[in-house]
């Protein structure tokens, strides 16, 4: 396959990735880093991966920052960064098979019970800096901050524009530490800034397009198609660990 295939089929997983971030608010790390990895060094894709996540939030927020209410968030996003060093320390020598077997089955289940109690719902925010040490600890230990935000945000009933902009408002600065961690190992190579920017105006007409579909999706058909997303997160991290474990 010549190079210029390659490019055209890196930036097709862009869209893709940016488009689904866009119209539900997460995702896209799911969806681009098996793709990528397949056509990409994987020490290329992984600063990709998190570069798109924080332009599309970023593009996100700058067309919608008067909607955005810290109110609601502050919490989730505050202790989600201080769950990140302890990730860090705690987790580093847990055998991570284990751990995301544990996390898929959870997701798993959770999904599959809200599917069938579709009224089960937290009424207050004072749980919100529980789901938000798990994000960053799991983010820390295992770049798997995802789950729980999305969890909480569904348990929350928040509506598909609150949903889609307030993860961002918590994944943003996460994605920022996770940059600066990739530029500090040295993952920001000339050819990653080049991909980079010749991907933002991909990722800025993803978003435009993610924007307008979000605002189509009735609320209940969202909140089930999170769930449906969740269990195939689950599945995967329950795939990944197999496939490690048998080698």
């Amino acid at each position: 396959m010549t190079v210029n295939y390659i490019f055209i089929l890196v930036l097709l997983i862009v869209f893709g990735a940016s488009l689904y971030r866009s119209t539900f608010g997460f995702g896209d790390a799911l969806i681009a880093m098996p793709l990528l990895a397949l056509f990409i060094n994987i020490k290329t894709a992984t600063p990709i991966v998190a570069f798109i996540g924080f332009a599309s939030s970023v593009f996100i927020l700058s067309r919608n920052w008067q909607k955005l209410d810290m109110r609601h968030i502050w919490k989730l996003a505050l202790f989600s960064i201080l769950g990140i060093p302890l990730g860090l320390f705690f987790l580093k020598g847990t055998n991570e098979n284990i751990v995301k077997t544990v996390l898929g089955l959870i997701l798993i289940i959770f999904s599959l019970f809200s599917l069938t109690n579709p009224h089960l719902n937290l009424k207050t925010d004072k749980s919100a800096f529980a789901f938000g040490i798990v994000s960053g600890i799991l983010g820390g230990a295992y770049n798997s901050n995802g789950p729980p935000i999305i969890i909480y945000g569904t348990l929350r009933k928040w509506t598909p524009q609150e949903f889609r902009l307030l993860l961002q408002g918590v994944f943003l600065p996460t994605n920022l530490f996770i940059i600066i961690g990739h530029g500090l190992a040295g993952l920001w190579t000339g050819e990653v800034l080049r991909l980079g920017l010749i991907s933002m105006p991909v990722i800025f007409v993803a978003v435009l397009l993610g924007n307008y579909l979000n605002k189509r999706i009735k609320a209940e058909q969202f909140t089930k198609l999170i769930y449906y997303f969740l269990i195939i997160i689950g599945l995967v991290l329950i795939i990944q660990a197999t496939l490690k474990f048998m080698k």
